[in-house]
């Protein structure tokens, strides 16, 4: 029960790495709120972890809308008292040249990652401070904020940009005990990912099991994908840590795909 009685807040809960880090911050002991676009898939794996045994709460969240990012983070804390954790991991990939890559497209993937990154750190910030007993901001970045691969300029962008945003708030928060980390997974086998090896194939000119073998996971030590229970782990870990000597940092897990 390393969470116990911790309250979190994860972004884009519903499905993915997102719903596998809800499960087991609720095993762990958090009271957890399932925030996410799909108010109906929130509630719906809400009501999952409460039948378990766990505390969760679903909370329909589109994390570019300010009003509804500082409305839901309210309710949260009106809730349960306040808010200790943040996982900030809406997102979604676009895959796309760059000579061929609508303008559209960039500003809705970045607005995602980093305005929803924004929006929901300042909610989640404010109520930390009001409570008075620090927190946690975890950011769902990836290999790719520190590596580039083609097809994903904006994703690989944002994911750059949320290191950037982990350290300032590092730097603002150490006063009121609020640390902020990045989690940086290799490849895992979620819907986005998956929906991705196709694309690939098509944009490539190669077969999908191509893009898993020679693309996905040609430079791990091992050929894996990371699983959605390495990523959970690590943000029990990053989550649990006690003091503010672990924030500002990213962690990498990728089966040694990118080794800084």
């Amino acid at each position: 029960m390393q969470l116990k009685d911790k309250i979190a807040i994860i972004t884009g809960a519903a499905s993915g790495i997102g719903r596998e880090i809800a499960i087991e911050y609720a095993r762990a002991g958090a009271k957890v709120a399932i925030a996410d676009l799909s108010g109906d898939a929130a509630a719906a794996t809400a009501a999952e972890i409460n039948a378990g045994g766990g505390t969760a709460m679903g909370v329909a969240m589109n994390v570019t809308d300010e009003a509804q990012v500082d409305a839901g983070t309210a309710r949260v804390a009106a809730a349960w008292g306040g808010v200790d954790i943040l996982v900030s991991n809406a997102g979604i990939q676009i895959i796309s040249p760059i000579v061929e890559l609508k303008f559209e497209d960039w500003k809705r993937l970045v607005a995602i990652h980093l305005d929803g990154a924004f929006l929901t750190t300042r909610a989640a910030m404010r109520e930390m401070i009001k409570g008075g007993r620090g927190g946690s901001v975890i950011y769902m970045g990836s290999v790719h904020s520190h590596e580039a691969s083609p097809l994903k300029a904006p994703y690989v962008a944002a994911k750059h940009g949320l290191i950037g945003l982990a350290k300032v708030v590092a730097k603002e928060g150490a006063k009121d005990r609020i640390r902020s980390n990045v989690i940086c997974p290799g490849f895992v086998r979620t819907p986005l990912v998956d929906k991705q090896i196709p694309e690939q194939a098509k944009a490539l000119g190669i077969s999908e099991a191509d893009v898993i073998r020679n693309v996905m996971l040609k430079d791990t030590v091992d050929g894996e994908f990371t699983t959605v229970q390495d990523v959970a782990q690590t943000a029990i870990f990053l989550a649990a840590f006690g003091s503010n000597a672990l924030t500002g940092q990213s962690v990498i897990v990728s089966h040694g795909w990118c080794m800084q």
